[in-house]
């Protein structure tokens, strides 16, 4: 293994590749701590002391940005808008015909798909940042009521101030998806996804740290265990696969004979990914936020009725009807973005296109329902396998106490494990280009 990490090293073109990748990930970490204009970054590290850590979607959205959301940095909001644009431009081409038709025209269709990305990248910047700075003039950011430093996190309430933080962090937003594109030309891996890593890593010495703190020497080596063991699993079930033997026929072609090969389709256990964990997140967030614009109390001092009882049920993640509502959506979801994702009959209609059949299986409508029915009978672990890795953060919270951004569960393993194996992957590929012997054995 280390004479293949030497490899790495020793070969000029990847040694490049691999240094500018890590010198955009310190400039993105760099940007992710310099405040944005009259922010009081004093009183904003004071209530990060006294509040621990954001709930609901605010929470999500501060990993997915390396803790800089709360502390009102020029990369506040991180990747979270470009992913969310990404999500949106996926779902669109399900109802509109033309975003559908670009997708199958090829690289000059994805190009212009990924053109409208960017446009809605930007817009979605403007709207999450302006709803930030509003949020954080209001004293809310942060939760806690009553404590001067976390009402007046702002130095200047003027209007031109807080348009300047709103452009500030919208320029932010395009300098990170800038960065994310120029690490996918030069660099190694998918340049957002790395970004994504670096983030989530970022927050694991602080959380593991703050769990050590609070609950002692026995608890945080009982949650390094549990890490060692899920990401074990995580590891395990994000490679394996079904593959459903293809064999495609003989064909002539002028006067070459094409076809007769065997191979497969490798269809994941785990095909969503990490989509139907975020998807629940933001739906289960919405509750509370209605509620929240909905507490003021009646001639007896009391909320209403359905406000007490979101706040009672769906603000706390340790409360069985938020876990069970929370998994419930989690398995839903998986089958609804595999469904966009994977089309049987696209699959089917393209394997009948060029002479491919799978043995003892008609081609075409059958074929389409044979791989319905893979599909829906693999997702179901798939879907579970989600939504117990989603819930070990919140039975962490309940059981041992830990912090509620338990670091090995959630979105976060996920998205660590996964982008790691795909970047190894990546490196690998690209050492056996040049020395027959990859970094994997």
């Amino acid at each position: 293994m280390f004479s293949a990490i030497a490899r790495v090293f020793r070969t000029p073109d990847l040694r490049r590749k691999i240094g500018f990748t890590l010198a955009i990930i310190v400039l993105y970490r760099f940007g992710a701590h310099i405040p944005a204009p009259f922010v009081n970054f004093p009183n904003v590290t004071s209530c990060l002391d006294q509040s621990g850590s954001a709930e609901g979607l605010l929470s999500l959205v501060n990993l997915f940005s390396g803790g800089a959301l709360l502390q009102l940095s020029i990369f506040a909001l991180g990747v979270m808008p470009y992913i969310t644009a990404t999500i949106i431009v996926q779902l669109l081409r399900v109802v509109i015909p033309h975003f559908e038709s670009l997708y199958k025209e090829g690289q000059a269709g994805q190009a212009k798909l990924t053109q409208y990305t960017r446009y809605l990248t930007i817009a979605l910047a403007l709207l999450q940042s302006t709803t930030l700075v509003t949020v954080a003039r209001s004293g809310q950011l942060f939760g806690i009521t009553g404590i001067p430093e976390c009402e007046s996190v702002l130095t200047n309430d003027a209007w031109w101030a807080q348009l300047l933080m709103i452009i500030t962090m919208t320029a932010g937003t395009g300098l990170i998806m800038w960065f994310a594109e120029l690490v996918t030309e030069r660099g190694v891996g998918n340049g957002m996804s790395l970004l994504i890593f670096t983030s989530i890593a970022a927050t694991f010495p602080s959380a593991l740290w703050a769990i050590q703190q609070t609950n002692g020497f026995e608890v945080f080596l009982l949650v390094l265990a549990i890490g060692i063991a899920v990401v074990a699993l995580v590891v395990f079930v994000e490679q394996s696969q079904r593959r459903v033997p293809v064999q495609y026929a003989k064909r002539m072609v002028g006067r070459r004979t094409l076809g007769g090969t065997n191979t497969y389709i490798p269809i994941k256990v785990n095909m969503a990914g990490v989509v139907p964990v975020i998807f629940a997140s933001s739906l289960l967030y919405i509750p509370a936020l209605i509620a929240q614009f909905n507490q003021t109390p009646d001639a007896d001092g009391n909320v209403p009725g359905w406000v007490a009882w979101i706040q009672a049920n769906f603000t706390t993640g340790d409360h069985p009807l938020y876990m069970l509502v929370y998994f419930l959506l989690i398995i839903g979801f998986t089958y609804f973005y595999v469904a966009i994702t994977f089309n049987p009959v696209e699959v089917a209609d393209n394997m009948k296109k060029y002479g491919g059949f799978i043995p003892g299986i008609r081609a075409g409508r059958p074929t389409a329902e044979y791989l319905d029915y893979v599909l829906t009978r693999i997702t179901l672990p798939g879907s579970i396998y989600l939504g117990l890795i989603a819930l070990l953060p919140l039975i962490a919270l309940a059981t041992v106490g830990a912090n509620q951004n338990f670091p090995f569960g959630g979105a976060s393993i996920l998205i660590i494990v996964g982008v790691g194996l795909e970047t190894v992957k990546q490196i690998d590929a690209q050492l056996q280009q040049r020395h027959y012997e990859g970094l994997l054995r």
